[in-house]
């Protein structure tokens, strides 16, 4: 399947809704209406809206720290995102979540995660399930390139290939872990290189260029979905905000960050790509800002009339001791 005019338009939708979500979050976290940190994904849409362009709504999800792009990316209400960054109880975790930890069951949106690597053995477990039950649901892991130093990456991917799982592991290689240059602690330059090693297809993707990563995540998701086992994509990006709130960002040049800016933003670039088809004019590309504007605006207005949780919901949406969860 090729890009076409309208998917074209969807999916430079879908990245604008990133971005300003992600802005309009960082924003409010300044405000004091956020609760908690926050990790924007501002300079890596393309990454989440092109892989996931490619999944059903029962396909599986799991992300990392920064996961506001894969929610948005797989369908996750903006309004009720919002609200759980706002701890909320109209939240998608009904505000017990918050932003490191937002997760859309219904969506079989499983859950960022704090921990580095920590959603890869749990998305190799949901691509067995699917493998056990005899479905041709596909699962997607998210994570960083720091998480390929860690051995949560190579026990996933070793059984992931052992019993040919439905599950694409998607690194999104943005250059720093943390705080500290990719090229400073590592010896493999491409994560996707370390494919070999579980005989695995491996593939590098400029993760600025939506096309790109919209075909190789749809060759991956096929070659999963079919029964041929997983695919490892590196998807190289970059952050235009720091790690985490209060990050100085003293680590990096600041010229290099305006560089990224100016000549690698993946939205920037793909509205070129659509002009040049004469996809869109300047006229359409105004209107499908201003009605995301407009759609985020609108999930902050939902975060602030929404209540906070009583405190007697401390005591819901646990494991009882009978390990069944409360209602």
């Amino acid at each position: 399947m090729t890009l076409s005019a309208e998917l074209s338009r969807k999916l430079y939708t879908d990245m604008w809704r990133i971005r300003l979500f992600e802005e309009e979050a960082l924003r409010q976290t300044t405000l004091g209406s956020v609760k908690g940190t926050l990790h924007t994904y501002c300079g890596e849409e393309a990454v989440a809206v092109g892989v996931c362009a490619h999944l059903r709504d029962d396909d599986y999800v799991l992300g990392t720290h920064r996961s506001h792009g894969h929610c948005l990316a797989k369908g996750a209400p903006m309004e009720r995102m919002m609200a759980e960054l706002f701890g909320r109880s109209t939240g998608s975790c009904r505000g017990k979540g918050g932003s490191m930890h937002i997760a859309d069951f219904s969506r079989n949106i499983l859950g960022a995660n704090g921990i580095v690597a920590g959603g890869i053995g749990p998305g190799t477990g949901t691509a067995l399930a699917s493998k056990i039950r005899g479905t041709d649901q596909v699962s997607v892991v998210f994570f960083g390139d720091g998480a390929a130093a860690r051995g949560p990456f190579h026990e996933g991917i070793q059984f992931g290939s052992l019993w040919q799982l439905p599950v694409v592991y998607v690194c999104e290689n943005n250059e720093y872990q943390q705080w500290v240059p990719r090229k400073n602690v590592a010896v493999v330059d491409s994560v996707s290189d370390m494919a070999g090693s579980y005989n695995i297809p491996g593939v590098s993707v400029d993760g600025q260029d939506l096309e790109a990563v919209y075909a190789a995540a749809q060759e991956a998701i096929e070659r999963a979905r079919g029964g041929g086992g997983p695919t490892l994509i590196e998807a190289r990006t970059y952050r235009f905000y720091g790690h985490s709130l209060g990050d100085m960002e003293q680590y990096r040049p600041r010229e290099e960050v305006d560089e990224w800016r100016a000549q690698r933003d993946p939205i920037v670039l793909f509205a070129a790509y659509m002009k040049e088809r004469q996809w869109m004019g300047d006229d359409e590309d105004e209107a499908i800002q201003a009605t995301v504007k407009t759609q985020v605006a609108q999930s902050v207005t939902f975060a602030e009339e929404s209540p906070f949780p009583e405190p007697e919901d401390a005591n819901t949406d646990v494991l009882d001791n009978d390990w069944r969860v409360s209602a």
